[in-house]
């Protein structure tokens, strides 16, 4: 079976091949293939994952190319983790953002929105290219926001896209953890969009154990949501949200924090890995990683009195990279999972009818891909906020299929963290002076 890997010069493509090196039952991906548009990189990484396979007779075989209609013909599945603009854009998302004093995150808020304006015409080509070259092939998309990336994709690829995000993975582990349960016999009962989602409940054996961690202080405050949220804000909340509603229902603070912060996370992000491109190897590599995934929403954590994430969380993380492989597997062997994805809600969750709206929830898979499971409503705040944060991403889909400049504008206005339509404005004029690549926003 053939994998092939946009983004194939990305930091954390080690991390697909490693959960591809442990895979050695009838079916596995036998041949990767890497493409990336930045040749150095692809070098590097090439490198790194001839070291990983060392030692490994049955390692898949790499390939790597610039060119993406060679990558995508007779690939089976097609991973998508690109990142247009690279870390430099990141950067400078965040930087726009934080001048007009509005979160500049990558996937919330206005950073996401700039973030998305650039990926969606991009994302869409590829979506078409795949339809003509590899009509076939099931594409599994990381690139952010994943959610919105995912939706324009399903427009061309109906549901042969499927959007994966490690966040709810890692989430459901934790409260398992602390809750004393397995995480793989438990059901997690997720819902939202994604980066905007809540655990509701963990039944085991049928019995849901969510009430008994609410009740429990000392549990709440043992895990990073607990001490990230606070126990009393997750009591009143009667949920867990994602780790990324933080930006939400502390948004000041983090603001703050992001403001105060010597460099924004994009900016750490670029050095640290520049560090890593101009001399790679595989130890080089993983001491990029742990520190990486150590210092992972710092700011957050700073505002919140958190402290340094834990050892157990950091254990627990979710690896996208091994979600990945779970879907591969489910699809490719009618092995039957569950799994939370991004896919086509089909009236799974009430609050969004809209057939064509992409969420993150339960669903089982098997050879015939993902299909979401009916869940309860959500309360009328959390419903309100989805509702919300899916018509702006309707405005940004339009603005970037009809490279409509007030239409981006819309889009900023709307979003509930960006406080005022004059701001949106400045936003969306200081990322298209950042961003070349915005400047089909002209009409």
């Amino acid at each position: 079976m053939r994998l092939t890997i946009l983004g194939g010069g990305g930091f954390r493509v080690p991390l697909v091949y490693g959960a591809l090196l442990g895979d050695h039952a009838e079916g596995r991906v036998t041949e990767v293939t890497l493409h990336d548009t930045d040749p150095d990189r692809l070098r590097a990484v090439t490198g790194v994952l001839a070291e990983q396979a060392t030692g490994v007779p049955d390692a898949p075989a790499v390939h790597a190319t610039t060119d993406l209609d060679e990558a995508l013909r007779g690939a089976d599945f097609v991973f998508s983790a690109i990142r247009v603009g690279g870390l430099a854009g990141r950067a400078a998302d965040e930087r726009v953002a934080l001048a007009e004093g509005v979160l500049g995150q990558e996937t919330v808020g206005a950073g996401g929105i700039a973030y998305g304006l650039r990926t969606v015409p991009v994302a869409v080509d590829i979506a078409r290219r795949v339809k003509r070259l590899a009509p076939d092939a099931w594409v599994i998309n990381f690139t952010n926001p994943a959610g919105l990336v995912t939706e324009a994709m399903s427009r061309h690829l109906g549901d042969r896209v499927i959007g994966i995000c490690d966040s709810p993975v890692g989430l459901g582990r934790r409260v398992a953890r602390v809750l004393g349960a397995d995480p793989g016999e438990a059901w997690i009962d997720y819902v939202g969009l994604n980066h905007l989602g809540w655990l509701r409940g963990l039944r085991v054996n049928g019995r849901d154990e969510l009430p008994r961690l609410l009740a429990d202080e000392k549990l709440l405050g043992s895990f990073e949501e607990g001490r990230l949220f606070g126990p009393d804000w997750l009591r009143s909340l009667g949920a867990i949200p994602n780790e990324y509603l933080h930006y939400y229902y502390f948004n000041r603070e983090t603001v703050h924090a992001y403001q105060e912060a010597e460099r924004t996370r994009g900016a750490f992000l670029l050095d640290q890995q520049a560090a890593f491109y101009s001399d790679p190897s595989y130890a080089s590599w993983d001491r990029t990683r742990a520190e990486r995934e150590a210092t992972y929403m710092a700011h957050n954590r700073e505002a919140s009195g958190a402290g340094e994430r834990d050892a157990a969380d950091l254990e627990e993380s979710g690896g996208y990279e091994k979600v990945a492989l779970a879907l591969m597997r489910a699809i490719a062997r009618d092995e039957r999972a569950t799994l939370i994805l991004n896919v086509r809600g089909r009236g799974a969750l009430p609050s969004l009818d809209d057939d064509d709206a992409v969420v993150e929830i339960p669903c089982l898979v098997d050879a015939n891909g993902a299909h979401p499971v009916s869940v309860a409503p959500l309360p009328g705040h959390a419903t309100g906020l989805v509702s919300s944060v899916k018509a702006v991403e309707r405005e940004v889909l339009e603005a970037a299929e009809g490279g409509s400049r007030a239409t981006a504008v819309r889009a900023f206005a709307l979003h509930p963290l960006v406080d005022s339509v004059t701001v949106a404005r400045r936003l969306l004029e200081g990322y298209t002076a950042a961003h070349p690549g915005l400047a089909y926003l002209a009409r």
